[in-house]
């Protein structure tokens, strides 16, 4: 489909114009309506078609489109539609949840797709400003959007918290950036690598990139900077916690492939120099968020907490590709990033419904749900399954993919890869065992213990459609990975050596 009648020279943002276009007019939608069900059908039309539009491009080889600093490629692409996935989903549910009944849903859905704009030039983007300000828009829209439920005592603290760690997360970011440029005169990742492979590495672009590293550690939470997630993902809406734990985390994770990966495997020179050392540094954040997370949501009581410490152990699972920094590496971290969608997306999607059906968040409610909601007591057992990496299901596939790259799959940035990071492999299977535990321990929950209560549960009509999409997909992925892993090798290749 040739979009450039349409679009022009703007092609190559065309997806996220008419997300940009569904966020100013959404406001508008509701003024003259009134009405939550046209601004959310209009909200869901403007996410369909964006969403349509980029696979176009993704599968009719765009790949190479430029406008100014956003390039679209197969990479940015992939990651793209990753985002619009999330959208869709939190979307979808938005108008079915008891949560958002008292929301401004014309600056709700604004909100949601301005954030996910964000994303997405983030995704396209090579050069360290253009990535500041698309993380900036979206964390932005995303402190507004944990904040909206009113004369919630948790929103509020949550949103607070929020907004704190994030201004400390931007100014270290700022700092870093603007120190690198300072040293290279640039901030463009690629010029910036080429700069260093002939002046070398100094002590203020080490401590450049640490802060950068701490700087948007706090955008995935990982240990120690993830101290603001379990707080905001419990006392958001639960769109808004699916939207941050499956959306904003993987665009932090977009990030560090972005300016690291390119600066160390693209530039031979900084990795023959700084690779190792950076390299090292990855594998113990990984190691340590991983088992942070799996550890501390053994005691969780909240469901939505204890999701949230899930998440975060997600992460130290994806920064494994940081620690090997290799082709194949990227390929697996891609493709997990998709089956986490999907697997962490369709158990806040459980929570969310039965939170509209009157069932509360702690884990003692769950009990003998399987007698009162047999679909939402199987998802949400297949969905902990999959987490936890149990096969033929969607994770085992994707973390056997990723903890394979470990044994020396593929070239890691300037090191010939053996065995050095089979240690973080088992680390990453050990954490995939103690997550059994507390996720069995939901499983009995809702199979074995009995409730008090016994009548049905009812829940709304898009909760289950978005909730059979998601177990669809977990089947399907995890019997059939090259249905998306093709395109993830893909995109892997591209960002790295395109």
């Amino acid at each position: 489909m040739d979009f450039t009648t349409i679009f022009g020279d703007y092609t190559a943002i065309a997806p996220m114009i008419i997300l940009l276009i569904g966020a100013l007019v959404a406001p508008g939608v509701h003024l003259l309506g009134k009405k939550r069900t046209a601004t959310w059908a209009f909200a869901l039309i403007m996410v369909v078609v964006s969403m349509f539009i980029n696979l176009m491009m993704l599968t009719d080889g765009w790949s190479g489109s430029t406008l100014g600093m956003v390039h679209y490629t197969a990479y940015s692409g992939l990651m793209m539609l990753l985002f619009q996935i999330v959208l869709f989903l939190a979307v979808l549910v938005s108008n079915a949840s008891t949560e958002t009944t008292r929301f401004n849903v014309g600056a709700y859905y604004a909100l949601l797709m301005a954030a996910t704009t964000g994303m997405m030039f983030v995704a396209g983007s090579k050069d360290l400003m253009m990535i500041f300000v698309g993380v900036e828009l979206t964390s932005i829209s995303s402190y507004a959007a944990v904040s909206m439920k009113r004369n919630d005592a948790r929103s509020a603290e949550a949103a607070v918290k929020y907004v704190i760690i994030g201004g400390m997360s931007t100014a270290l970011t700022l700092y870093g950036i603007s120190m690198l440029y300072g040293l290279t005169g640039t901030t463009n990742i690629a010029e910036i690598a080429a700069t260093t492979e002939i002046t070398g590495i100094s002590f203020m672009f080490g401590i450049a990139l640490v802060a950068m590293i701490a700087g948007y550690g706090f955008k995935i939470a990982a240990v120690p900077f993830h101290m603001w997630a379990p707080d905001v993902y419990e006392g958001a809406a639960t769109p808004v916690s699916l939207f941050l734990a499956t959306g904003s985390k993987k665009m932090g994770l977009s990030v560090f492939f972005q300016i690291f990966l390119i600066m160390f495997v693209s530039g031979t020179a900084c990795a023959h120099i700084a690779g190792p050392e950076v390299q090292y540094l990855f594998s113990i954040i990984a190691a340590v968020t991983m088992t942070v997370g799996n550890i501390v949501a053994i005691a969780q009581n909240n469901i939505k907490r204890m999701l949230a410490y899930s998440s975060i152990a997600q992460a130290g699972y994806i920064l494994i590709v940081m620690a090997v920094m290799s082709e194949y590496a990227l390929s697996a971290g891609l493709f997990h990033m998709f089956t986490h969608v999907f697997m962490k997306g369709g158990a806040f999607l459980v929570v969310g419904a039965l939170i509209s059906a009157g069932i509360g968040e702690k884990m003692s409610d769950y009990r003998g749900l399987a007698k009162r909601a047999p679909l939402m007591a199987a998802a949400m057992m297949l969905f902990l399954f999959s987490l936890a990496g149990i096969p033929p299901l969607a994770g085992f596939t994707s973390k056997f993919f990723l903890f394979s790259s470990t044994m020396g799959v593929g070239t890691a940035a300037g090191v010939s890869m053996s065995s050095q990071w089979v240690w973080l492999a088992f680390v990453a299977i050990l954490n995939s065992a103690i997550s059994l535990y507390y996720y069995a321990k939901v499983v009995k929950t809702m199979y074995v213990d009995r409730g008090e209560a016994v009548e049905k549960i009812k829940v709304p009509a898009a909760f289950t459609i978005a909730i059979l999409i998601c177990i669809v997909a977990v089947i399907v992925l995890g019997v059939y990975p090259q249905l998306i892993f093709d395109f993830c090798e893909t995109a892997a290749h591209t960002l790295l050596f395109a």
